[in-house]
Formats: structure tokens, sequence, C-alpha cells
């Protein structure tokens, strides 16, 4: 199984490339590449500015259709690769888990089209893995504009990690942390002091 590190968000609410930020002077894809090489054999990063990420030196991959959104970029990916399942992350994500990384993809069977987590009572769809049978009606709900992965995860055959077992091994759901504005930012970093 591969990794793949969504990284093409339109990035609105910040005035830098959420990837880029640094804490603890490290960039966060940066450190999520660390992390994902650590565990997988290969680890992929989905963008359509190939060029911001070219210095890190994985391969990367970009939209197979003209859409914006994370499902666009797992089903490109999907598309794309050899594999028949990917695990799937954001890049603005600073605070993953390994071991919850690995007890996610220990629970993959090829019985379902996903395997997601549950954290405060609601799916957390940018930490799990995703199958290549989920390509036909991906491919569907994009071109009807419906791109919100946990109402497309809904009538697929998902299985939902039980939150007991994720909070077994991340209490406090850092792994789900994303950053989406400055406060977001600010705020982590402050509470990681740098």
């Amino acid at each position: 199984m591969k990794a793949l590190i969504l990284a093409g968000g339109e990035n609105k609410r910040l005035p830098v490339t959420k990837g880029f930020l640094e804490l603890k002077g490290r960039k966060i894809i940066e450190s999520i590449i660390g992390l994902l090489k650590g565990i997988f054999g290969s680890v992929i990063i989905s963008t359509n500015s190939p060029e911001s990420y070219f210095y890190l030196g994985v391969p990367m991959v970009g939209d197979v259709m003209n859409y914006r959104g994370p499902m666009t970029g797992i089903f490109s990916a999907l598309a794309t690769l050899e594999e028949t399942e990917i695990f799937v992350t954001a890049c603005d994500m600073p605070f993953i888990r390994p071991d919850l990384i690995r007890y996610i993809v220990g629970r993959w069977a090829n019985t379902w089209e996903a395997v997601i987590p549950i954290f405060n009572g609601k799916p957390q769809p940018l930490l799990g893995v995703y199958s290549k049978k989920l390509m036909p009606k991906m491919e569907e709900s994009i071109r009807k504009r419906i791109r919100g992965l946990r109402e497309f995860l809904n009538t697929r055959e998902v299985h939902y990690i039980e939150e007991d077992g994720v909070r077994l091994i991340d209490q406090e759901g850092r792994s789900f942390v994303n950053i989406n504005t400055i406060q977001d930012y600010e705020k982590e970093r402050s509470a990681v002091g740098g």
C-alpha cells in the first residue's frame, strides 16, 4: 500500500500554502512525509502545483478531472496508481500518530471499499484507506458536483473504526487536527512551543 498526501486545497483562508506552515522549525508537509515514509514503501503528493513540491523528491499526481477537492485528489491517485488501495491523509495535519495509521491500515480487508476512523462521533475521511472499488461511484459523484467525502462514504461499503478503539491510541484526537486558518496555526504553534 502507498500513502497519498492531499495537497491540492484552494487555501482560501490562509496567506500561505498550508503544508508549508512551520511547527518547531519544520514544514508540516515535510514532517508528514517523514512519518509516512517510516510506515509505507512509497509516499505520493496529490497536487496541481508540482513546482511547489518538487524539492521534496517524492512522486506527485495531478487531478485527472477538472473539479477541485479531496475526492478528486483521491480519485486521481486511484486512477493513476497500480495499487488497489491507498492510505490517504492531508498536508495540514501535523500531529498524526504513527500507531493510529498502523491501526487503520491493520483494519483493512478487501471486502471493504474504505476504512475510516470515527472521532467525536463523526467519520474522519482524511485519515483512511480507499480502494479502487470506489472509482466508478466516485467519478459519478464528482461529475454531479457532490464532492463531500462523508456524504459520499455514507453510500459505500465502509468499515468505520469505532471511536473507542481510536481513543485508545489517540485519546484527544490530535491526529485529526488540521490547520485551516491563521488562528488554527497560531493556537497549535503556541501549544507545541513554536
